[in-house]
């Protein structure tokens, strides 16, 4: 008998009435559409009208030629659940190295996850288990996912690894990494393992959205430190806002980020280090056309990387930290990182230093940026309580204060056995960060009483539009412009090397350093070699 190349899901078996567990039925069309495939090469449809589709204490194995398309979010939706199993991930389908021998040779092919909606919240794990995904497929070719809505999940929401000639566009993960505490493997939005089709892997990423997911928002990560980091992955038109990350790079080459924004991350807007499962950072990748503002700590982290990277023509402003900071995590590659392009990029008013560098850089070019009214974090301690302070879910407010606008971006406001981080300040009243991805507060054991006392720390001291605290080498700067211009300036200098810096050989020409508060040039450290030539300021 032959089996139609469409399938009704209500026709077989599912009921989609939100309480009727529908996996048993999934499965069996799966596996007699995936048969059906293997035996005559012709790829099938499940066709999912509007409805729940409860997935109950079991994930489906999913097979080659099948593919899952909904009536759209929100209308049609599969709800994850594992009361009867507690100890058992539950994502609507899985197909793994570990668990089903997935691989090169044994891997899913013409494949399409479409229209749906996928909702975790009713999984919940005896202990965090990476695998408590919305969808964690491996080893896919020819795969499209498209529209998609996946949220609260356990870990992280769509995690399918090692994906060829595959695009996944239009997936808008919210909540993800509910169980995560947000320093283990996972829990991100969208987390894309790499690496197991050696040195390419042909991969789109597009028009995504994560919000408020307990790691990564989007990021790619090598899966073993001896595998070569693959070529041709492409990350688009993407949105990360309120994750601890917002898209990483833990283990590409050449990875390329376009027109996307992040903003209102955690510990970074983008980042390249060692963190992922293999220890090993991407290097050669371009970011170009990217917002990445207002992020609680820094725009922009790269360390535990050889090189090269690029970032051109991006807006790096209003973080908590340092626009851009160059660092080395502990037991990551500590090489000198070769070839770090900065060109083009409009880095303003974020807290600390424009441009940080804490790890040593050789070879490397900064370009044609303009770099201004940083430092903004700047305002004295201060500290009070009673009458006239009241505090919100994210705020607090003091009706006596007369605080500098942003003056204590990135500090830390103690009330009392609590605090928070602050995102910006106007003269009475303090932005704060939820205390979590995906939180509506900032307080951990609920809102300070009205008049409770409150204190922040001092500004830290002067910064500077581009700090030197490691050694730089043959560096290029040229056709920079440092300066502020604000009525009452922040950024003390255009350009500081510090007593822990070093700048060696290269060539500095055509800077205007002129405008900052201070002075244009602050060398605690010499520059030796080179050329330094035609600068103002």
């Amino acid at each position: 008998m032959s089996v139609p190349l469409t399938a009704d899901a209500r026709e077989h078996g599912l009921t989609g009435d939100g309480s009727t567990n529908d996996q048993p039925a999934l499965a069996r069309l799966v596996d007699t559409l995936g048969a059906a495939y293997a035996a005559d090469g012709l790829p099938r449809t499940i066709h999912v009208p509007a409805g729940r589709y409860v997935v109950q204490d079991r994930a489906t194995v999913w097979r080659s030629g099948v593919s899952l398309i909904g009536a759209g979010r929100g209308t049609t939706c599969f709800v994850l659940r594992n009361p009867g199993n507690p100890s058992q991930p539950v994502p609507l389908a899985w197909f793994t190295a570990a668990q089903h021998g997935a691989g090169p040779d044994n891997h899913l092919a013409d494949i399409a996850f479409a229209h749906f909606e996928i909702d975790g919240s009713g999984v919940r794990t005896e202990e965090y288990d990476p695998l408590a995904k919305g969808l964690g497929l491996q080893y896919v070719v020819r795969g499209r996912f498209s529209d998609l809505y996946v949220h609260d999940t356990a870990a992280t929401g769509f995690g399918c690894d090692f994906l060829q000639d595959t695009v996944v566009e239009a997936v808008l993960a919210a909540g993800c990494g509910r169980q995560d505490p947000g320093e283990k493997m996972g829990g991100a939005g969208i987390g894309i393992g790499i690496g197991g089709w050696g040195a390419v892997e042909r991969l789109t990423v597009t028009a995504c959205t994560a919000i408020g997911n307990g790691t990564n928002g989007i990021f790619v990560e090598l899966q073993e430190e001896n595998w070569p980091p693959p070529r041709g992955i492409r990350i688009t038109a993407c949105h990360a806002e309120d994750n601890r990350f917002g898209i990483s790079d833990w283990g590409a080459d050449g990875l390329l980020v376009t027109s996307s924004t992040m903003i209102g991350n955690h510990r970074a807007g983008f980042d390249v280090s060692s963190q992922g499962t293999s220890g090993v950072g991407g290097r050669g990748g371009i970011v170009t056309g990217c917002v990445i503002d207002g992020n609680v700590r820094d725009g922009v982290g790269i360390g535990n990387t050889p090189g090269p990277y690029a970032l051109r023509g991006n807006r790096i402003s209003g973080n908590g930290r340092y626009g851009y900071w160059q660092h080395n995590l502990a037991g990551g590659d500590q090489e000198p990182a070769a070839d770090i392009v900065l060109e083009s990029n409009d880095i303003r008013d974020n807290a600390l230093d424009g441009v940080r560098i804490d790890a040593p850089v050789r070879d490397s070019a900064i370009v044609g940026n303009r770099i201004r009214n940083n430092g903004r974090r700047h305002a004295s301690a201060a500290s009070g309580g009673g009458p006239g302070v009241r505090y919100g879910s994210l705020s607090l407010t003091d009706e006596h204060a007369h605080w500098p606008p942003d003056g204590h971006r990135g500090k830390r406001v103690t009330v009392g056995e609590q605090s928070a981080m602050v995102t910006y300040n106007t003269a009475t009243e303090l932005g704060l960060a939820p205390v979590h991805p995906g939180a509506d507060t900032a307080w951990r054991d609920g809102v300070p009483a009205p008049g409770t006392a409150y204190r922040l720390p001092d500004g830290g001291g002067r910064r500077a539009g581009l700090t030197a605290a490691a050694a730089v080498t043959r560096t290029q700067l040229h056709g920079n412009r440092v300066w502020d211009d604000q009525p009452s300036r922040t950024q003390a200098h255009g350009i500081w090397i510090t007593r822990n810096g070093s700048w060696t050989g290269g060539r500095a020409s055509d800077n205007d350093l002129s405008g900052n508060a201070s002075t244009a040039t602050r060398f605690d450290t010499r520059p030796t070699g080179g050329r330094w030539r035609d600068n103002d300021g």
